[in-house]
């Protein structure tokens, strides 16, 4: 199954907007290199529609999921308990670090799952509550 993907290159650190329609063992490949280097920024979406991309920004073991419905609209996944809702965690979005509170973190491996998931179903319903910004 195809997929098509940008992300954080590993050489560089530096997130590379080309995508790329691979099959999602190279997406996979890609997110365990970056898993590797301690964080990334990968954004996903199906070959054949512009929408919805889903992006995971994870940083050790803290992750937060967007999805981009469209061009005007984007919700955060909510988060699962990992941090308090108090804590604010640092991930990277392209090349700069952003905070997100507790309400927004998930685990790592949790995140991971809901993006493959997403690679083979193409939509983003049942991964969890969205909140739309």
């Amino acid at each position: 199954m195809s997929v098509v993907w940008a992300a954080t290159s590993p050489e560089s650190g530096l997130f590379d907007p080309v995508e790329r329609c691979t099959e999602v063992k190279d997406l996979s490949d890609r997110f365990n290199d970056l898993r590797s280097c301690g964080q990334g920024y990968v954004e996903v979406r199906s070959p054949n529609r512009e929408f919805p991309v889903l992006i995971l920004a994870f940083r050790d073991d803290h992750a937060v999921v967007h999805l981009m419905s469209d061009t005007e609209r984007m919700s955060l996944l909510a988060g699962d308990g990992t941090e308090p809702s108090g804590a604010e965690v640092e991930v990277p979005i392209m090349d700069d670090l952003a905070a997100f509170t507790g309400d927004f973190v998930v685990d790592i491996d949790r995140a991971w799952d809901l993006v493959h998931g997403f690679t083979q179903t193409r939509t983003a319903g049942p991964l969890g509550e969205w909140r739309e910004l």
